[in-house]
């Protein structure tokens, strides 16, 4: 962790600021130049909570006292007596969300697991291809993002956040899977940062940024809406709100797709991705072969498993999705992008 990311940071869930202890430092080499950062520590928070910095990223997850309790126990001498602080005054938070979330975070994990980032591209795009979907997304371009602060909630691969930074923004990638830990190694730029968090609880300032970008992940929450709710505070007065959406569909093969995998998605992930390879990925392979299609082996798996595998998959049309814009002050709503499986709405928010 940068340093100077601390004064973005907030606990999800008392909203106050985060204090830092350092436990080591180490230098990190990118392309524009060579920067010290927090390797390990902690960040403390209102109420007893504390969060573990680990590989260089904060673990700012409300569950996190439960997902890194070995590091907390080792290097937080008075952690079982916060905990169970917590656990007193927040009755059954931790459990709630670690139920909430567990099954979402594994899944990606095991999606993103399987990128390459030396040979794979994402959703059939190169980084060239990536980047001006993002623009058009976003109905921005290379200039308009020059000295803009971003944030990216769900970065998934982080790969979009490197082309981002490149155009001169400054952009946070957040997700709350371990894809996050690849996201930040393969990093290149000193302007992109990333954090581990969850939409629902976001753990950055709020009115803090001239964008908020979520792609495909609000639909893979409990609740599209509520997530959106829970993000909308983080864009300034006069800032951006873009999400992408998938729509629902007329299509045979798209809706026996969706009724099998509401029967699928709750079996143990590791026997999803079985499953899935031996059975629906070699019709897929041959089909879009037949078609032209250059996905590799891994691509094709990751696009099998990103339908699938997730516990929630919503679908929304644009009228229901501009409500939700509506409701919450924005103005100019509008559908930037397009396509077969889904859709981009951006609004400003009113001054």
């Amino acid at each position: 962790m940068q340093p100077n990311l601390l004064s973005l940071l907030r606990c999800p869930v008392t909203r106050s600021s985060l204090e830092l202890q350092v436990i080591s430092k180490s230098q990190r080499v990118y392309e524009d130049q060579t920067v010290e950062i927090v390797e390990t520590g902690l960040l403390f928070g209102k109420d007893q909570w504390c969060y573990p910095i680990i590989g260089g990223i904060p673990r700012l997850i409300v569950e996190a006292s439960l997902v890194y309790e070995d590091f907390m126990q080792k290097h937080l001498p008075d952690f079982q007596a916060r905990k169970t602080a917590i656990q007193q005054q927040y009755p059954g938070l931790l459990q709630y969300v670690e139920k909430k979330n567990r099954k979402t975070r594994k899944s990606f994990t095991q999606e993103w697991g399987l990128f390459n980032y030396e040979e794979d591209k994402v959703w059939d795009a190169d980084t060239t291809g990536m980047l001006n979907r993002f623009l058009q997304e976003t109905d921005e371009n290379r200039e308009t993002l020059r000295g803009k602060l971003i944030l990216d909630a769900g970065c998934g691969n982080g790969l979009l956040n490197q082309l981002v930074a490149e155009c001169g923004a400054t952009i946070l990638g957040m997700d709350f899977s371990q894809s996050i830990e690849r996201a930040w190694q393969k990093n290149r730029f000193s302007n992109a940062l990333f954090i581990q968090g969850d939409v629902q609880y976001p753990p950055v300032s709020f009115e803090a940024f001239d964008i908020v970008h979520s792609s495909g992940v609000l639909i893979c929450t409990n609740n599209t809406e509520l997530s959106f709710s829970c993000i909308d505070p983080c864009v300034k007065q006069g800032g951006k709100m873009s999400v992408w959406l998938y729509h629902p569909r007329k299509d045979f093969v798209h809706n026996t797709f969706n009724f099998i995998r509401k029967y699928t998605s709750r079996l143990p992930l590791k026997f999803q991705y079985y499953l899935y390879l031996v059975t629906i990925f070699p019709v897929s392979w041959l089909v879009k072969k037949i078609k032209g299609n250059p996905q590799n082996r891994r691509e094709m798996m990751i696009d099998i498993l990103d339908w699938f595998s997730p516990e929630f998959r919503w679908e929304h049309r644009p009228d229901e999705s501009a409500s939700w814009f509506s409701k919450r002050q924005y103005s100019s709503v509008k559908v930037t992008t397009s396509e077969v499986f889904g859709f981009n709405m951006t609004g400003i928010k009113n001054q």
